[in-house]
Order: C-alpha cells, then sequence, then structure tokens
C-alpha cells in the first residue's frame, strides 16, 4: 500500500508540468467516461470494540479490480457510479485474526471538475456509498459460531485527477473517504458496531465516449 501511495504521489506531482504539454479534452454534456482500475480499501486504524469493549477490532486492507462510469451534466459536473469486484479484508480480535469477510461498496458521486485548459483534470467529489458484507469465515476465537455483519449506508469524499492522453484515453489517481461501519452479530446476538471508514485509493485506465 505503501508503494501504491508513492506512485499516485509521484504521479501528481509529475503530471503537473506534463499536462500543459498535451492539447485538453473538449468535454461536452452528454459525454461518459468509462474507466477500469485496481484500488485498496485501506480502513482506519482501530475499528472499535465487541462484547461491552473487550475485544478490541482491526480491520485488514483488501485489493480488488474497480470499475467506474462518469455521465458529464455539464462540460464540468458529471455523475459518477464506482463498483468493484468483491474485496477481502481480515479481521482482528485483540491482535488474533478471528474472520474474514467480502463486501462489494457501490458508491454513487457528484463530480466538479476544474477547468484548466489543459490535459490535467483535477476533481473533487462527493456521494453516497451502500457495503454489503457476505462470505463471511469465522476462525479462531470465533470458531464454531456464525457471525453476520450488517449492511452499511453512508457519505463518501472523493477527490483526484484524471490525465488525458489523448481525446478518448486518460490515466487516473484518485483517493476516497468512505464512511461504512457495520453492525456485529455472533449467533444472532448483537456484540457491537465495527467503525471502518476507509481510504480508498488507487490507479485506472480511462476511455471516453
Amino acid at each position: 500500500m505503501k508503494r501504491l501511495t508513492a506512485l499516485v504521489i509521484a504521479l501528481v506531482a509529475g503530471g503537473l508540468p506534463l499536462a500543459h504539454a498535451q492539447q485538453a479534452a473538449d468535454w461536452q454534456a452528454g459525454d461518459w467516461q468509462v474507466k477500469f482500475g485496481l484500488h485498496v480499501v485501506d480502513p482506519k486504524s482501530g475499528n472499535g470494540s465487541l462484547a461491552d469493549g473487550a475485544l478490541k477490532t482491526d480491520v485488514g486492507s483488501g485489493l480488488s479490480p474497480t470499475i467506474t462510469a462518469e455521465y458529464r451534466v455539464t462540460p464540468t459536473f458529471g455523475i459518477e457510479l464506482l463498483a468493484a469486484l468483491p474485496f477481502s479484508h481480515d479481521v482482528k480480535l485483540n491482535g488474533t485474526k478471528a474472520l474474514s469477510a467480502k463486501q462489494l461498496p457501490p458508491t454513487l458521486s457528484a463530480q466538479w471538475h476544474f477547468p484548466t485548459d489543459s490535459a490535467f483534470d483535477p476533481f473533487v467529489g462527493i456521494g453516497i456509498n451502500y457495503t454489503r458484507f457476505f462470505s463471511v469465515d469465522e476462525k479462531g476465537p470465533l470458531a464454531g459460531t456464525r457471525v453476520t455483519l450488517g449492511d452499511s449506508w453512508g457519505p463518501a469524499l472523493h477527490a483526484g485527477f484524471d490525465y488525458m492522453f489523448n481525446e478518448r484515453w486518460s490515466l487516473t489517481a484518485d483517493v476516497r473517504w468512505v464512511s461504512i461501519s457495520t453492525d456485529v452479530k455472533v449467533d444472532g446476538t448483537k456484540v457491537g458496531t465495527v467503525d471502518i471508514d476507509p481510504l480508498v485509493y488507487g490507479l485506472a485506465v480511462g476511455y471516453r465516449f
């Protein structure tokens, strides 16, 4: 993850002077852009506790391919939907691996693109996320129990940039903050809430049509 973060920073720093060497894409209302990428869901440090504070919870990071589709309502305003293949996460209780689970985090965002008259297209966005957890595999201290993780709804913030190689193709580096919390039940009894609230960051290749 540190290597990917360094790569994103390097692309941002390197893209600024190069952007002016390329011709700006002439975005129009009605344009679409589809992006295929690879992203990391990196939960915040410390994700709460279960069983009245007795079990400290830590959620590990997950990596998965992603796809986004954005429709430009105007040349500078778009609506974007993020989808992905399932992300897998390990969960530790008091430092011991206790379960693994998969999740899907579709996110719908409204995005503002800053006009630059160059190939460099920075943007910010705000939206709503729905996360569904499934394929829970209990291990260690939870082996032999049935754990369920509740669905989550929450706000999401987005920022990044597109670097347009030409009128059609682009490279994107971006980061999101997503509010994700899930209620945890063991054998049908709620034992607490896990607050994940991750940063989601990565790279993608885009095609405009």
